[in-house]
């Protein structure tokens, strides 16, 4: 649904409720009752009033940023948001993050980094709250250790703590450090309360890190066994799995890794 559609269904609503508000004590109650009554609802009214004039200010305020999204274009999006961020000099979070995500749309990483040493200076905490975002670029412009040392100083955080330790280990997979890669599949298959992260973790173990590791292969066997287990308990069926996969391509560090999230639902209801 456009977000246009949705501004003018919101109105409606509320210009409904300030009627029904306004005339329905009239027809049922008479002159007598309803302004006694009127009197008693009157900061309902006012409340919905001040909502409504506050959704239509943020809205025309916002409709240019609103019309590149329903289009898709990212090219004017990132020249609109460069200009609402990095010309003026403000970094709201809502914009910085999406302004990486778009980044990352373009697959232009270098522009993401860039973006987190303006942050590093201005705003260091936008660099923490979208790490995924920031180390994704890392793995996009092929800097692999560069990525596992990012998320490496973020293993503890505890927003997201399971999609940074498998993005941990899967840039150390894509470096070659295939025993901490192994390392951190091994925990998640068995701990993670995230299915795709379960079955990612699962499907690297029975694979590339099996054949990588034979000193550790019954190790990672045994754990892509755990891992397959637990994620068909939650999501019995193909179906099921494919509903979850749809339900968080929205975020970007979930859409960059959808050809891995293929295979590991192919290998998990194989």
């Amino acid at each position: 649904m456009k977000f246009r559609t949705v501004f003018i269904l919101f109105n409606m609503i509320i210009l409904f409720f300030l009627v029904f508000i306004a005339l329905t004590p009239y027809f049922l109650l008479g002159n007598g009752f309803s302004l006694y009554f009127l009197r008693s609802v009157w900061p309902l009214a006012v409340l919905l009033l001040v909502i409504l004039v506050g959704l239509d200010i943020f809205y025309l305020a916002n409709r240019r940023l609103y019309a590149l999204l329903e289009k898709e274009d990212w090219p004017a999006l990132v020249q609109f948001l460069e200009g609402r961020v990095i010309t003026r000099g403000r970094y709201p979070a809502r914009l910085v993050k999406l302004l990486a995500n778009s980044y990352l749309v373009l697959s232009d990483p270098a522009s993401v980094l860039e973006l987190e040493n303006r942050l590093s200076v201005a705003k260091p905490a936008l660099i923490e709250e979208n790490s995924l975002i920031f180390g994704i670029a890392r793995i996009l412009g092929k800097d692999h250790a560069g990525a596992a040392a990012f998320f490496s100083r973020r293993l503890d955080s505890a927003k997201q703590g399971d999609w940074i330790r498998f993005y941990h280990g899967f840039a150390a997979l894509l470096d070659g450090d295939f025993g901490a890669a192994a390392n951190d599949c091994v925990v998640l298959a068995s701990e993670s309360r995230i299915p795709l992260v379960i079955g990612l973790s699962g499907y690297f173990l029975s694979g590339a890190l099996k054949k990588s590791l034979p000193s550790r292969a019954t190790e990672c066997i045994q754990a892509a066994k755990t891992a397959r287990e637990r994620v068909k308990k939650s999501l019995p069926g193909k179906k099921d799995w494919n509903r979850e996969v749809s339900r968080s391509l929205g975020e970007i560090y979930v859409a960059v890794i959808s050809k891995y999230i293929g295979g590991a639902g192919t290998w998990l209801y194989a």
